[in-house]
């Protein structure tokens, strides 16, 4: 007599169901790292201008605006408390750093912390 071997719905079911679980998690989370990705190349491409030293931090703050609402990036995500501009001897940083809070299930939330620094080549927004 052979032995039967395999999964059975039961199991199958269960698989599916832990599945299912992170397939929901990654639509949740993978947006919010695409947009991460969108401030990012906002980010370098504003510090690869030439004439950023000439600005002021309210322009740096709109052309990052600007920029990443071609990357699909929140308004949120560069507001005034979220940048900052840092000058030094070597040439200033520009620094984004902001949370996301995302709803998940009920009363559970993913909280992610961003946090980016990009090097200037001059003193922008001196």
């Amino acid at each position: 007599m052979k032995k039967q071997q395999g999964l059975t719905l039961i199991g199958f079911v269960f698989v599916l169901i832990i599945i299912g679980f992170f397939i929901y998690m990654a639509m949740k989370l993978v947006p919010a790292y695409a947009e991460y990705m969108g401030v990012v190349k906002a980010m370098k491409t504003l510090a690869a201008e030439p004439d950023l030293a000439s600005k002021t931090p309210e322009q740096i703050q709109s052309d990052l605006a600007f920029k990443g609402s071609f990357q699909y990036v929140d308004d949120k995500t560069f507001s005034a408390q979220n940048i900052h501009i840092k000058n030094g001897p070597g040439g200033g940083t520009l620094q984004v750093k902001y949370d996301k809070d995302i709803p998940f299930l009920y009363n559970i939330d993913f909280l992610l912390h961003f946090d980016k620094t990009v090097p200037l080549g001059n003193n922008a927004g001196a």
